[in-house]
């Protein structure tokens, strides 16, 4: 759908005193543009039956999962559909324990876990969003609130005054600022949490959750968390896990956990009573009975190399185009070491540069035109960019101190 927005969360979908900027607003649209809709992305219900819901033909719905029925009743013959969603927060490569499931636990060290069960007051986990997607199918769309991380608003750790905006209480939001004042006057963090991908584009694991819901059809399952914890040996670590399949059976080191079934609005499947030994998880997804799809995760060794891959090979050689090259902390048998934040310096040869570092940590300082970059959780990234008119071989070297350096080499050309 392409249509015309007259805005966001803005403060005359409360105030019907307010209500003669959308009309004129949408009476300025229609002097242009007789052919698309106008819409709105609202955070209050009360807007689809309060009178603003006459300046605009398609109503869109932030986040008030419980109130989807209630706007769909009063809009009988208008589109509708979920303009802003979940907001679940998370970090990549972090889990910490035990596994609360209340929306509010999982903050942690200036970090969230990312079991993907928390989010801010005003905002649900991935789950519940679809099952209200599936019980009120005439929603369309979903936009995530977000894709990627971005820099700023790193909610629950800032003290940005405009997160008062996303309570729809006094009361809600008098609690949230004081919890936010606890804090102290400087930001910990430099980015968000909200994204399916961390900052440096690596997926985490709320992104499996949506490829497995998104695109059914693709054979897939992902489980978590990672399996190093030597800290937790006889310990209860629940393990979950995404899938596009309808059940799934989990091994740990050979011996089966069970088979779990996904029941009507269901969209993981858990195994919340395992108890840690190093070793080996794996699970094997089914669907309607034929095995799906598998994934194996290790207790790896220690760090001891490093291991990169570029995105594309060859590069054209115009000043303009990117590459972007992963760098993993490996183990002697080529695993990703998941807990590594080992220091990596970067280097090129050839007609190309290091325009940018990152390693999707929101609370790093670093500079992203570093050629130095710590790992965080074992994964960075560095972003090269060719120089104009100039071809030939481009090779990236990393190393780190007492880890085996890696290089890739790359094409610049016409």
């Amino acid at each position: 759908m392409i249509a015309w927005s007259i805005g966001n969360e803005v403060p005359e979908l409360r105030k019907t005193e307010f209500q003669w900027v959308p009309e004129k607003l949408y009476a300025l649209i229609r002097q242009y543009d007789t052919t698309r809709p106008v819409t709105a992305g609202s955070n209050n219900p009360g807007a689809a039956s309060n009178g603003f819901q006459k300046f605009v033909d398609v109503f869109g719905l932030n986040y008030h999962l419980n109130s989807y029925d209630t706007v769909a009743k009063a809009l009988p013959n208008k589109p509708v559909y979920a303009s802003e969603t979940s907001s679940c927060v998370s970090s990549r490569g972090e889990y910490f324990f035990p596994v609360d499931w209340n929306k509010a636990k999982g903050f942690y060290n200036f970090q969230v876990s990312s079991y993907d069960l928390y989010a801010p007051g005003w905002a649900y986990r991935p789950d519940l969003q679809f099952e209200a997607m599936d019980k009120f199918p005439r929603y369309a769309g979903e936009f995530v609130w977000t894709g990627f991380d971005y820099i700023g608003e790193p909610t629950p750790y800032n003290q940005d005054s405009t997160n008062a905006l996303n309570f729809a209480t006094p009361e809600e939001r008098a609690k949230a600022m004081a919890e936010m004042k606890k804090l102290g006057t400087r930001a910990p963090s430099r980015s968000s949490y909200f994204g399916i991908i961390d900052l440096a584009g690596f997926p985490k694991d709320r992104y499996y959750s949506y490829q497995a819901r998104w695109r059914p059809e693709q054979p897939m399952v992902h489980l978590l968390p990672h399996w190093n914890w030597p800290e937790r040996a006889g310990q209860v670590t629940p393990v979950h896990a995404y899938t596009s399949g309808d059940e799934a059976e989990l091994f740990l080191n050979g011996k089966s956990l069970g088979r779990k079934k996904k029941a009507q609005y269901e969209y993981r499947l858990c195994w919340e009573d395992v108890v840690y030994q190093p070793g080996e998880v794996r699970i094997v997804a089914y669907r309607n009975g034929q095995k799906w799809a598998e994934q194996t995760v290790k207790t790896t060794g220690a760090a001891a190399a490093l291991a990169m891959a570029a995105d594309r090979a060859q590069l054209k050689a115009d000043g303009e185009d990117l590459a972007f090259v992963t760098v993993r902390i490996a183990d002697a048998e080529g695993l990703t070491v998941p807990r590594s934040n080992n220091p990596v310096s970067f280097k090129v040869e050839g007609p190309a540069e290091i325009i940018a570092t990152d390693n999707g940590d929101a609370t790093s300082f670093e500079s992203f035109q570093s050629s130095q970059r710590k790992a965080y959780n074992g994964l960075c990234l560095a972003i090269l960019r060719t120089k104009p008119g100039q071809t030939g071989a481009v090779t990236l070297t990393a190393e780190s101190p007492n880890l085996k350096p890696a290089t890739v080499t790359l094409t610049a050309g016409q």
